[in-house]
């Protein structure tokens, strides 16, 4: 069995409410083993003899029956996640900012977020990882920052999530 990393798009936030006790019994149900939630913003662990591809289509068939709305997950190997909290490239933390890893599943739009360190907003760092688009912001100004504007848009719905490291790090420690 595989020890993955599930991270929910959009859960508990712009009006999907998910109690993640609901979301852990569905998982359950789908043949999932060891689920734990984490926090109430859409982290999950969970154990799988299946490969993060099918996981991850699996999870999001169950999460649109179970719950009725268009959901997007990103999934990654445990050790895989903890290799792109490791390679944040910045400060871990600093006063007054916010640090973020945009975790990405498509190469194309890891390339087009990227370029976006070219626009950054005063005090914003953004740099491109493996699988990962690294982030750090003044604390005031995530939603006006480059990458702030640019996450919303419909396009990066299914490829994208975003998390502070300091969650990564929870997730983590499981």
């Amino acid at each position: 069995m595989t020890r993955y990393a599930v991270f929910l798009r959009g859960v508990n936030v712009a009006g999907i409410s998910l109690k993640m006790s609901a979301v852990a019994r569905a998982l359950e149900g789908a043949g999932f083993a060891n689920v734990k939630t984490i926090l109430a913003s859409g982290n999950v662990l969970l154990e799988s003899r299946l490969g993060a591809a099918a996981v991850r289509s699996k999870i999001e068939e169950t999460l649109r029956a179970e719950f009725g709305y268009d959901a997007w997950v990103l999934v990654y190997e445990v050790d895989e996640l903890a290799q792109i909290a490791v390679d944040y490239p910045f400060e871990r933390e600093v006063d007054g900012h916010h640090s973020y890893v945009t975790l990405v599943s498509d190469a194309d739009v890891l390339r087009e977020l990227s370029a976006l360190a070219e626009s950054a907003a005063t005090g914003e760092k953004i740099q491109a990882g493996r699988a990962a688009l690294y982030w750090q912001v003044p604390r005031a100004a995530t939603l006006e920052s480059t990458i702030g504007k640019t996450m919303g848009k419909k396009r990066y719905k299914s490829s994208t999530t975003t998390r502070n490291l300091r969650t990564i790090d929870r997730v983590l420690r499981g």
